[in-house]
């Protein structure tokens, strides 16, 4: 059994390259292609507790359906979720060098925040690309670490001292016996 699968949440790089491939059999034009970057980034504090940014980019190629999606709504900036696996290809440039890439093949693409409106900015509250809004990506906030502090000593309190006791006097009746009820 293997499991090739990749989700990513990420911030697009460049307006996405749309392409035809030959095979049109007499059907119009042929399979559409779209490639363009992906750019995920990972935040942490260093040792010293200054915040350091960590930013990957990622390869992604999109065919027929998701092509076209990327070719009509996605452009530089866009956040988009990407659903896919793994693929490395070889090829060999004009020097003779053989040369390896890694790209992820989209399955599944889903647009997230806001559609942006005709003058570029954004659209009000009108829910994005068609769907229902969807909430955005936020990483979990971590807490800063802080080393466990031992308790500070402190002496125990010494009490005042108690009063002297006074001593209780009983009297017995004449027959030897207390006039106490039990």
């Amino acid at each position: 059994m293997s499991l090739n699968k990749v989700m990513l949440i990420g911030n697009v790089g460049r307006d996405p390259e749309v392409r035809y491939l030959d095979g049109n059999n007499g059907a119009g034009q042929g399979t559409k292609v779209a490639t363009f970057t992906l750019a995920t980034s990972e935040r942490y504090r260093d040792r010293s507790g200054e915040l350091r940014e960590n930013t990957e980019w990622h390869n992604i190629v999109a065919w027929r359906n998701s092509a076209d999606v990327a070719e009509k709504f996605i452009r530089k900036g866009t956040q988009i979720f990407i659903e896919g696996r793994l693929r490395t290809r070889s090829w060999t440039d004009t020097q003779g060098v053989k040369k390896f890439t890694t790209e992820v093949v989209v399955d599944n693409l889903q647009l997230l925040g806001r559609r942006p409106d005709q003058d570029g900015g954004y659209a009000g509250d009108q829910g994005g690309y068609g769907a229902p809004a969807q909430p955005q990506y936020h990483a979990p906030a971590q807490p800063q670490y802080q080393a466990p502090q031992q308790p500070q000593y402190q002496a125990p309190v010494q009490a005042a001292p108690a009063a002297p006791a006074q001593p209780i006097n009983i009297e017995l009746d004449g027959d030897g016996t207390d006039d106490l009820p039990f």
